[in-house]
């Protein structure tokens, strides 16, 4: 993915269509839409690009489609970026889920056992 997709993936994800982010960059939609298209966008205009997606450049250089960030504030308002990979969570919860259901399993069969033995 190339620094113009990651403008744009990042401003379809924070719900910004691109003629209001041509406004707050001061350019036309055609530039914007140019730019979207780039391998490269020199500094000051990514600088620009972030102000206006309200995150740092960082997070535009290192997006990842397959990443999540979340935004935490800290005592001082300052952002703090956390990246995790959903499909990550979502394997560490089924393997909580999993093993609550084999805790599960297991009491209903010693509950079985009891109850087949109070019957004996």
């Amino acid at each position: 993915m190339n620094i113009g997709q990651k403008i744009a993936r990042l401003r379809e994800i924070r719900g910004i269509k691109q003629a209001d982010l041509a406004r707050r960059l001061g350019i036309t939609q055609q530039a914007l839409s140019k730019m979207e298209n780039c391998e490269v966008v020199d500094d000051e205009r990514l600088e620009r690009v972030a102000s206006a997606l309200e995150v740092s450049p960082d997070v535009i250089r290192n997006f990842r489609e397959d990443v999540i960030i979340n935004n935490v504030y800290d005592q001082n308002n300052t952002v703090i970026n956390y990246q995790f990979n959903p499909i990550e969570k979502i394997v560490a919860l089924y393997d909580q889920l999993l093993a609550t259901e084999r805790k599960r399993i297991e009491l209903l069969e010693t509950l079985l056992k009891i109850e087949q033995e109070k019957k004996h």
